[in-house]
């Protein structure tokens, strides 16, 4: 029997080489995170700064907030949140800065970070119900501007490392397409909230094919263009845009939903400056209770720390609590959005007359027993318009093989200027039910 002789020295090497790989292979799968998204699979989040901002508690507290707000009056499906949203930006960020840096577009890794950071926390600044916060409670601050207000303090909090991400997200960074894939006609909001708002609320025209847009992009003097064999994605994207607006975010139930939440928050809020009791969360109290505008949001740090604190289980518990209090507004009001008995919805082409509105208010003011005054909460008039795209805003450049460029508007043979930015608006009306039953 032979003696066992020991290992070449090359194998030896070798040897400790595969040792030595198997180390850092695992050293590279446990510096990320995996997360399983129904829309997308599996989004990597590297561990440090980003994976930091996901783990911030501004950032959590989007967990609590629908994307949809109250779309899911019309879609049970749409229950996804704000976070998730985020977490999609953040996946086809990663996959736009990829696909742009392999054709030959140099980008830091400083500002990939950046731009996957901002793109992470462009929507930090929304509050539950959004819009409608804006027009009640908030006084007129965008969504957008509180954002701003939250990046600095974190950037704070994190000594300067969301600089770079704070000055793309202003548009203040050199690099200008790196702020048009946050806030532009093809940014990464975009492309996620359509098919995920698509997916979740089972409306199919709005499924775009967002991998092969991205795979489209390319930069040209400063700005994003797409590559002409994608302008058949572009024009889908335009057109599922245009349904997706009219079918889910301006769905007539949808308005008349949020229409009639603007109502109650109001009539709280009048009876608060009456000095009523009012049961409501500390967060909730203090906007019900004080006149903030923008002026006061500004100038007094309690408003954002109240802000900050609020969520949609501030608004829904408040609704249920305020559904057996005694002014009969409120509670006829507060009960209809927990139990939805919504508010009818007429759509018309023209304005709605002034002898029709007082007709309904009469009706509503006998039907409650309350003052013509009061019924002003049972009924809400204006109007809703969309278009398809805006030239003036951001333009779409197709990119051709010569290098020359044209506006969608211009390169489209189906969609032609006229139509792209041809403006639809629609009126409508919405008041309480005089039968019974909901919508």
């Amino acid at each position: 029997m032979m003696n066992a002789q020991p290992f070449p020295p090359i194998t030896k090497a070798f040897f400790y080489f595969l040792i030595l790989n198997f180390q850092f292979s695992i050293k590279k799968v446990t510096d990320r995170k995996i997360i399983n998204d129904p829309v997308f699979g599996f989004i990597n989040i590297p561990k440090g700064l980003l994976y930091d901002i996901v783990c911030h508690p501004l950032l959590q507290r989007l967990t609590r907030i629908k994307q949809l707000g109250l779309s899911s009056a019309v879609y049970p499906g749409a229950q996804h949140t704000r976070f998730q949203h985020s977490l999609g930006t953040f996946h086809l960020m990663s996959e736009a800065i990829q696909h742009l840096t392999a054709k030959g577009n140099f980008i830091f890794d400083s500002e990939a970070e950046a731009v996957q950071a901002a793109i992470l926390l462009h929507d930090i600044g929304h509050g539950p119900f959004s819009h409608v916060l804006e027009n009640t409670l908030v006084g007129g601050v965008s969504h957008e501007e509180i954002s701003l207000m939250l990046m600095e303090r974190m950037n704070k909090d994190m000594k300067g490392q969301l600089s770079l991400a704070i000055q793309i997200f202003k548009d203040e960074y050199p690099k200008k397409f790196l702020h048009q894939l946050v806030s532009g006609q093809l940014d990464m909001d975009r492309l996620d909230y359509l098919r995920r708002d698509s997916f979740y609320t089972g409306v199919t025209e709005g499924n775009i094919g967002s991998a092969r847009i991205i795979k489209m992009l390319d930069v040209k003097d400063d700005h994003l263009v797409v590559e002409s064999k994608g302008i058949y994605s572009i024009e889908n994207f335009l057109l599922s845009r245009r349904l997706m607006y009219w079918q889910v975010y301006l769905h007539k139930t949808s308005v008349a939903c949020e229409k009639m939440l603007i109502s109650t928050l109001l009539r709280a809020k009048e009876l608060a400056s009456q000095g009523i009791e009012l049961f409501a969360s500390p967060a909730l109290r203090f906007f019900l209770y004080n006149p903030i505008g923008k002026k006061e949001f500004y100038n007094n740090p309690d408003c954002l720390e109240n802000f900050i604190q609020l969520d949609d289980n501030d608004i829904w518990t408040a609704l249920k609590v305020w559904s057996n209090h005694s002014d009969v507004v409120l509670s006829a009001l507060s009960r209809g959005m927990i139990n939805r008995k919504l508010f009818k919805v007429e759509v018309t082409p023209s304005r709605i007359s002034r002898e029709r509105k007082e007709e309904l208010l009469l009706n509503i003011s006998k039907k409650l027993s309350i003052s013509k005054k009061e019924a002003n909460y049972f009924l809400s008039t204006s109007s809703i318009e969309n278009n398809m795209y805006k030239k003036e805003d951001d333009s779409i450049e197709i990119i051709y093989k010569d290098g020359n460029t044209k506006d969608i508007s211009e390169a489209s043979d189906m969609l032609n200027i006229s139509l792209l930015s041809r403006k639809v608006k629609k009126y409508y009306i919405c008041y309480l039910r005089m039968e019974e039953g909901g919508h």
